[in-house]
């Protein structure tokens, strides 16, 4: 048994690279939640997976929001409000009591997995 499979935690497939838009947010399901998930093809690292629910706006909206390059942190901002949110960590750029949930992704022969 490895450490992943003692702590509850492991990899899960859950779409495809050819699901994916290149430079945007496309929403998967991670058991009952949605995910919103961001292809950078050009970056490194290239995906980012974050929650889909924007707090501020209290509505499902993340993975619709546009892609944002700022000093180098690459974050997306909420089509309702506004708001920046960091893709490597989830931090709200304008208030920083805010943060949203990330996971680990990655891609394993054009199969993209998450780790939780």
């Amino acid at each position: 048994m490895n450490i992943a499979q003692m702590n509850g935690t492991q990899w899960h497939p859950i779409c495809h690279l050819e699901d994916l838009v290149a430079n945007s947010g496309v929403v998967v399901w991670l058991d009952a939640q949605p995910v919103a998930l961001f292809w950078l093809p050009d970056q490194e690292p290239s995906l980012y997976a974050l929650a889909h629910y924007d707090p501020l706006a209290k509505a499902e909206v993340l993975a619709h929001g546009l892609i944002c390059e700022s000093q180098g942190e690459w974050s997306v901002a909420s089509p309702l409000y506004k708001q920046h949110y960091r893709l490597s960590d989830g931090q709200c750029l304008e208030d920083t009591s805010v943060k949203v949930c990330t996971w680990p992704v990655r891609i394993i022969n054009k199969g993209i997995e998450i780790h939780y």
